[in-house]
């Protein structure tokens, strides 16, 4: 009997409720599911990686199908590393859809035997992004119904770190505009 397993790969940054459900719900699709915290992405990070992971592994501590991992380099490598069958997207919003089937299509070219599934994101998680959550938590807006509460205050430390040091992260570019 084959073992079904999905990749959900991405930097979370931090893991939110939409991140979340998605896993969540993927989980039940396969018989594991590895979240993948993507090391060096090409962006300006809040957070490292061994930071991200730990909460991606709070996050998902009461689900045994659930693994978290690190990971560098092509996601479709580390698919194939790990066995997996697919790579699992979350969609929440009509432009997430161009991005996300580009990416697939790229990912299929270099893979051809992993698939890409895509979990639309529950309506209650459409407007959070990782992004979002950084911007409203940087001017101490409530991000509560957006993060699990270990993500509050993780945010909360990090920006009081920051600007204990003297530093601007540089997430409050919309929200004041």
């Amino acid at each position: 009997m084959n073992n079904r397993k999905g990749v959900y790969p991405g930097t979370f940054d931090p893991i939110h409720n939409g991140h979340i459900d998605v896993a969540v719900r993927a989980s039940a699709i396969f018989d594991e599911l590895i979240v993948a915290v993507y090391d060096l992405p090409k962006k300006k990070l809040l957070f490292t990686v061994d930071q991200r992971m730990e909460m991606a592994q709070e996050a998902f501590q009461d689900y045994s199908n659930i693994q978290v991992a690190r990971f560098s380099g092509l996601v479709v490598n580390y698919a194939r590393s790990q066995g997996a069958m697919a790579l699992v997207r979350g969609l929440r919003v009509f432009s997430d859809f161009e991005f996300e089937f580009r990416y697939a299509i790229a990912n299929k070219k270099l893979a051809p035997e992993i698939e890409t599934v895509a979990v639309m994101t529950d309506e209650r998680h459409l407007h959070i992004s990782s992004s979002t959550v950084r911007e409203v938590a940087e001017l101490d807006g409530d991000i509560s119904s957006m993060v699990p509460p270990f993500v509050v205050q993780a945010l909360s430390a990090r920006f009081a770190e920051l600007q204990q040091n003297g530093n601007n992260p540089g997430y409050t570019v919309s929200i004041r505009d």
